[in-house]
Formats: C-alpha cells, structure tokens, sequence
C-alpha cells in the first residue's frame, strides 16, 4: 500500500491515517471502496459535520511549571452541551500542551499567507539549485519539504504529542472527538506566551 493512496484518500474522506490504511487493506487498495467503507464503519460521519456552525465553545489557558510559559486557545462546538463535556475540555487541555510544547504558528494550512509559503519554496529552490538533479526530482523534493513546512507550522498538522507511534495528527485527535461528541469542532484561534519570546 503506497503513501499517495493513503494521502489521496485522507484528502478525500479526511479521515485518519490508521483509519485510512485500514480502509485501504480491507478494499484491496481501492479508492472507491476504501471510500465505501469508512462510511459504512461510520469513520467518515464526522466530516459531514464540518460545514455545521460552531457558536459554543470555551477559551482554555494552560500554564507550564515555572509559571513561564502559557497558552490561551479558543476552541468551538455546536452547543454549550458539549462544551462543558469533559471530553471536550480534555481535548482543549490537550491541544494547548501541544501547542506550549511544539509552537505552532498557524491553526491550519489555510491560515499560511502565500507569500510565506512563495518565500519557503525559494528557499528550497536556492539550497537545490546547484544539485544537478533534474527538475521533476527537485519538484518532488521541494513538496516533501513543504509537508515538513506545515508538519512544524501548523497545529492541525502536528503529530500529537502523546502518541509515541508518530501518526496521529491534532487534526485526527479532533476528528476522533468529533465521532465521539457527533458535533462539529475547530480550533478557532491560539495564543502562546513565553517569558522572554516576542
């Protein structure tokens, strides 16, 4: 089972990566089927709620031993219901030690202004430039690099910090949440203070 079935089917369906390769042994590598499948195991029921509103919610602080290092992070659901769940507060309490841990810059992809992203591909390209190597290896270098990009930058992308296997993302930890609590969840925004930082 190759990585680019995985990816394209994780944009497809934006299901987890476990969830992903098990879809695909189960449909023999089969897109289609892969598809089929994680909507019959109900893995895929939460996407559907992504376009629903997200009104509710809590602002969640967390504070690091030493008292030096803090985070604030706005993370919103369907209803206050929800909101108070302690799943939804373990969620928020998880998601702020990662994001005191790892200092993402970004909620999501979406968030990276172009020119940021035009500027970290010139990057790539000048430190490629004298390779020799022919340009649809370069291409496919610079994308690797640009995963790496968003793997450091942005929250969603992160692997979470708690799963020693290195495959779970934050964005699978609030799907997972979102299959659990059956509402519509999103980190809305984030701030991270260090004694010292600018």
């Amino acid at each position: 089972m190759s990585n680019n079935l995985i990816t394209e089917l994780r944009k497809i369906t934006g299901a987890g990566i476990v969830d992903c390769k098990n879809a695909l042994k189960k449909s023999d590598n089969n897109i289609e089927k892969a598809c089929k499948w994680l909507r019959e195991n109900n893995i895929i029921v939460s996407i559907k709620k992504s376009s629903r509103s997200t009104k509710s919610g809590i602002i969640y602080s967390y504070i690091h031993s030493g008292d030096t290092l803090g985070v604030l992070v706005e993370i919103n659901c369907e209803t206050d219901f929800v909101a108070r769940t302690d799943e939804f507060k373990f969620l928020a309490k998880e998601i702020s030690m990662q994001i005191a841990a790892l200092s993402p810059t970004y909620v999501s992809r979406d968030q990276i202004p172009s020119a940021v992203l035009e500027s970290e591909k010139s990057v790539y390209e000048s430190q490629l430039i004298k390779s020799n190597k022919p340009k649809d290896i370069v291409d496919k270098i610079i994308c690797g690099k640009i995963e790496k990009f968003y793997n450091q930058v942005c929250l969603y992308d992160q692997i979470y910090i708690r799963d020693l296997n290195g495959s779970t993302t934050i964005k699978d930890l609030i799907l997972d949440t979102i299959a659990k609590l059956n509402e519509n969840i999103i980190v809305n925004r984030f701030v991270r203070f260090k004694i010292g930082e600018e």
